[in-house]
């Protein structure tokens, strides 16, 4: 397996990916969407998620597919992003039409940056407009770091963000992940100069620091503050391929991938983390052997997200007013 061109999710066919931000008040949304509506499903690990229209997305129900999923910053309020990226859709024709009427899905999960020093005293909810404006900027290609859902995201030592890898299958099957760093655990080592998913790296692609090679499992306390560190975290991703699975399948898919969080981030899926991942697959690769490559795209898909949970630490930036340093800074890599 090897990264695809871009190493980014959108090395998944027909993908594209849209960041909005807004720097005053440190926080933003990123939209996935695609060509055609794409099957989904989800998995909910952590103890505190907020989400919106993932019911849907279990097997049983009745809606097969979607058009958009949308991860963003703001807590409760970021939910409303779901809804500008839902009504810029309706405006462009998209959804599932029921006799006169027409309805995009658009399912989204939201992390807690509430409380990183950005200025929170909005007048109007900022989120829908975010929302709208991720959609109207979705490509091939998106920044990593501090942009979109990333953009106000903190991890229990360093400054958070948005991060995204892929890989290619021996077959041809494209696998690629995205994800919001924002735990309450630390996705560095105890030494804090290594990343827990340095095993996985490819190519130096968060900095080739290495492993640590000093043993231990003791971190040290968390650097948010208190009210962050104890009931505002949560790391939220979206995994994909081009196989064709059904609801069920991406299922199982969401549920491996969650190993790859598990991997890069300690701990994870705490009762204070609302810990999610979707799994989608655009259905342009038939299966000939729909357990065992279901099996190996679960495998990648836990891989990416490891490897993407690095990066968008190591692409993280350090702004005005930040309360946390970038690992950049940390290792004296940019001016303090």
């Amino acid at each position: 397996m090897r990264p695809g061109p871009r190493n980014l999710i959108t090395d998944v066919a027909g993908l594209r990916v849209g960041n909005a931000q807004d720097a005053r008040i440190k926080s933003g949304c990123t939209v996935v969407t695609a060509d055609a509506p794409f099957a989904t499903s989800v998995s909910v690990m952590g103890g505190a998620p907020g989400t919106r229209e993932t019911d849907l997305l279990a097997p049983d129900k009745s809606v097969q597919a979607v058009h958009a999923l949308v991860l963003s910053g703001g807590s409760a309020f970021g939910l409303a992003a779901a809804q500008g990226v839902m009504d810029a859709l309706h405006a462009q024709g998209a959804g599932f039409e029921i006799f006169s009427a027409r309805v995009p899905i658009v399912p989204a999960a939201i992390l807690f940056d509430l409380l990183n020093g950005g200025d929170k005293d909005w007048g109007n909810n900022p989120y829908p407009a975010l929302g709208r404006q991720a959609l109207a900027a979705a490509g091939a290609t998106f920044d990593l770091g501090t942009f979109g859902a990333g953009a106000g995201a903190q991890t229990a030592q360093h400054k958070g963000g948005l991060g995204s890898a892929s890989l290619v299958l021996d077959g041809g099957i494209t696998v690629g992940a995205l994800v919001a760093v924002n735990p309450m655990g630390s996705v560095t080592t105890p030494s804090g100069r290594q990343f827990w998913a340095a095993p996985f790296e490819v190519d130096d692609e968060f900095g080739g620091l290495g492993v640590d090679p000093a043993p231990g499992l003791v971190l040290p306390p968390s650097r948010k503050v208190s009210a962050m560190a104890e009931q505002g975290n949560t790391t939220i991703a979206v995994v994909a391929t081009d196989a064709a699975l059904d609801k069920a399948q991406c299922h199982r898919v969401a549920v491996a991938a969650h190993d790859g969080m598990a991997r890069a981030i300690l701990p994870a899926h705490s009762p204070m983390d609302g810990d999610l991942v979707f799994a989608a697959a655009t259905g342009a690769r038939a299966l000939d052997d729909p357990m065992g490559q279901v099996a190996m795209i679960g495998h990648a898909a836990s891989v990416c997200l490891s490897r993407a949970i690095a990066r968008a630490v190591w692409e993280a930036r350090a702004e005005p007013g930040d309360t946390l340093p970038t690992l950049r800074q940390e290792l004296g890599l940019v001016a303090g």
